[in-house]
């Protein structure tokens, strides 16, 4: 049942996804983060949620894993997690009497939205650095700057 939900809800949505027996990825389009790849795992008993966010941070790590935390608080059937190589994920679980059309609609698009609006300040407060290196390379090889102009702030 929870798969034939699924796979009616990502098709009448016109969500990029492929399938492999009980795993669905999904490609879900951004603002911010320009895509968040999404796996959907129905297991025996319940339907799991992960998708990444980003890498590891380079610097202020504690400080993103404060921020997590404190996202956390706040959000929709999904949490902040990271994995063993300290890369950030989404993660949730949903019983399967909750796998409704209108519940994958509200927990994809918290997974989006939390993906989305929370990019920018993980990348501001983990590769604060690796950004402001990437800018003065791209001004002294005359590169384009469009899709670093939200951290322009760093640089001045």
């Amino acid at each position: 049942m929870a798969l034939a939900t699924i796979e009616e809800f990502l098709q009448s949505h016109d969500i990029d996804n492929e399938r492999s027996d009980s795993t669905f990825l999904l490609t879900l389009p951004g603002e911010r983060k320009l895509e968040t790849h999404c796996a959907l795992v129905v297991g025996d008993h319940s339907v799991s949620i992960n998708a990444f966010i980003i890498r590891k941070p380079d610097e202020n790590v504690e400080a993103v894993h404060e921020w997590l935390l404190k996202k956390n608080a706040t959000m929709y059937c999904v949490a902040f997690a990271i994995n063993e190589l300290g890369d950030i994920y989404l993660v949730g679980r949903l019983p399967f009497n909750s796998i409704t059309e209108q519940e994958l609609d509200r927990v994809i698009g918290a997974v989006l939205q939390y993906s989305d609006s929370s990019f920018n300040p993980l990348l501001e407060l983990g590769f604060s650095n690796a950004i402001r290196r990437e800018w003065a390379w791209r001004v002294s090889r005359g590169e384009s700057l469009s899709n670093l102009k939200a951290f322009e702030h760093l640089v001045q």
